[in-house]
């Protein structure tokens, strides 16, 4: 990888986004990052780097910003699969409507290459560990936005013949991820309560079992997605499958490294809940010489480490229930997170 690249990031004031911007950033490329700030925080945005308040449905101004790119990483995402039952009008907005926008936009201004991040929700509660080759069974709003994304970028990147590679990573962890997010990212959510003295709360009887990557670990599989030749029209699952652990296990984990010891909050099952997410990461190790450099643990110290050093937050329900009735988790109508 000798070319430099002009590259767009949407979501680039969000977790995932970036720190994408900031390694491109920092490998010489010219990035141009987009976020609407609805889940970012401001200090996430990289010095150095051109920055757009922008909405991805906005496609005419999307469009104009787009003028000269290369290559686009398509990043935002209202990623919040439990919510999506109680909220999809938003949550598929976001998630659908906002792709094809960026994907039109992009073919608009010819680029190479796009790279969507999709979700491992994709795979619904197919049998685990989940592999690329398998059909996709979405089983909430969410899910079902993100599949018909990635059928979307695929039908009109082989009528324009514009290359694409869609990524699908595990859980994420690590620094700037928001933390005052009530809905989603359970490790920031059980971290920011703990240093506040609160005792976390789980869904269900905790049994469910997923695996965490860091940061870092899904940002060097997608360096290599902007050019890697044998990289195009594919599928690839980002993430670990060695630590296959259970939320009452992340919840011992972060209690450890809080120093809060407190009983978990046992609330009713939500609603489309997977019981068991495993994905395998045996082709981006064939692939992209996938390792896994940071333990669970290990990453949940250093969102700790963040999270001390920003301060904790109060939790902000900033996404409005759609659907409110008895399978409505508690929690949300009554703001109790």
């Amino acid at each position: 990888m000798n070319s430099k690249y002009k590259i767009l990031i949407t979501g680039a004031a969000g977790f995932l986004g970036s720190h994408l911007v900031e390694k491109l950033h920092n490998l010489g490329h010219t990035v141009i990052g987009i976020d609407n700030m609805m889940g970012g925080y401001e200090d996430n945005v990289i010095k150095g780097t051109e920055f757009h308040k922008l909405d991805c449905c906005d496609l005419p101004k999307i469009q104009e910003v787009m003028k000269g790119v290369d290559v686009v990483y398509h990043c935002a995402a209202t990623a919040h699969e439990g919510l999506s039952v109680f909220s999809p009008y938003e949550i598929t907005k976001n998630n659908y409507l906002a792709s094809v926008s960026i994907f039109t936009a992009a073919i608009n201004n010819k680029v190479k290459r796009i790279v969507y991040c999709s979700s491992m929700a994709r795979y619904g509660d197919s049998k685990t560990p989940f592999t690329e080759d398998m059909e996709p069974k979405p089983i909430d709003p969410y899910a079902i936005s993100k599949v018909a994304s990635e059928k979307v970028l695929a039908n009109l990147c082989e009528i324009n013949n514009v290359e694409y590679v869609i990524a699908v990573p595990h859980n994420i962890i690590g620094p700037r991820q928001r933390y005052d997010d009530p809905f989603r990212n359970v490790v920031s959510i059980m971290l920011n309560r703990m240093m506040q003295k609160k005792a976390p709360i789980i869904y269900g009887d905790g049994e469910q079992r997923r695996c965490f990557s860091y940061i870092d670990d899904c940002i060097s599989c997608l360096i290599p997605m902007m050019d890697q030749k044998n990289l195009n029209r594919e599928i690839i699952n980002i993430g670990p499958d060695e630590e296959f652990v259970t939320v009452n296990k992340v919840a011992e984990i972060c209690s450890n490294v809080s120093g809060f010891n407190s009983e978990p909050i046992y609330k009713k099952d939500r609603p489309q809940e997977v019981k068991h997410a495993l994905c395998s990461a045996d082709k981006a190790r064939k692939l992209l010489n996938y390792k896994t450099k940071t333990s669970l643990r290990d990453g949940i110290v250093k969102t700790y480490d963040y999270i001390k050093k920003r301060g904790t937050k109060e939790f902000d329900y900033n996404i409005n229930l759609e659907i409110i009735n008895d399978l409505t988790p508690e929690t949300w109508k009554k703001k109790e997170i």
